[in-house]
Parts: structure tokens; sequence; C-alpha cells
């Protein structure tokens, strides 16, 4: 809600979903290490390090603490985009990744 307000515009879990997936002209997507449904373990891409699924559904820890939220997005866009992301493409990400159901 917070990077919704932030952006001024209504999130699209859609276009949160075609973000993750997508490589925006570099090598990795957020897909490239949480997998593509963000459902399951993932690993990253270039530690193997494994990564508990990122959609809250199946993970019931994730979002629950904002400042660690913000570190990783601006940890991983920066790795993704070669930048941080907009508050709408959190939005977007976010809105995607709750609406995701067992």
């Amino acid at each position: 809600a917070t990077y919704a307000q932030q952006s001024g515009a209504q999130p699209s879990a859609k276009q949160g979903q075609q973000f993750f997936v997508a490589k925006h002209g570099g090598q990795w997507s957020c897909a490239s290490c949480h997998g593509a449904t963000a459902t399951q373990d993932g690993k990253h891409a270039s530690t193997a390090k494994v990564i508990p699924p990122l959609a809250p559904a199946f993970n019931p820890e994730r979002f629950t603490d904002a400042a660690k939220v913000e570190k990783w997005f601006k940890r991983n866009c920066k790795d993704v985009l070669e930048r941080e992301c907009s508050f709408a493409e959190k939005a977007d990400v976010m809105a995607w990744l709750i609406s995701i159901k067992p």
C-alpha cells in the first residue's frame, strides 16, 4: 500500500508479473534467482545460495519487516535494472506476489 501511495497509481498484478520475469536488457530478471512463480525455493544465480519462496502465501515471513523489504528491493533492482526500482514497479511486483495463492 505504501508503494502504491508513493507512486500515485493503482498497482497492477499483471504488470508486476511481467516485470518480475523480464530481463530489462541485462542478464538477470527477478525470476533468475526467485523462480518464475516465486512459490518455491529459488537459488541465487551467481552464489547458488538458496532463497526461500518470495510469495507470502508460501513464506509467511516475507514482507513483515519494511526495512528489510526496502533493502532487498534496492539491492536486487540494481542487479536487475542497474538502477533502483520506481515506486510503481515495486507496487506492481508486490501486488502480483500478494495475489499468488496456494
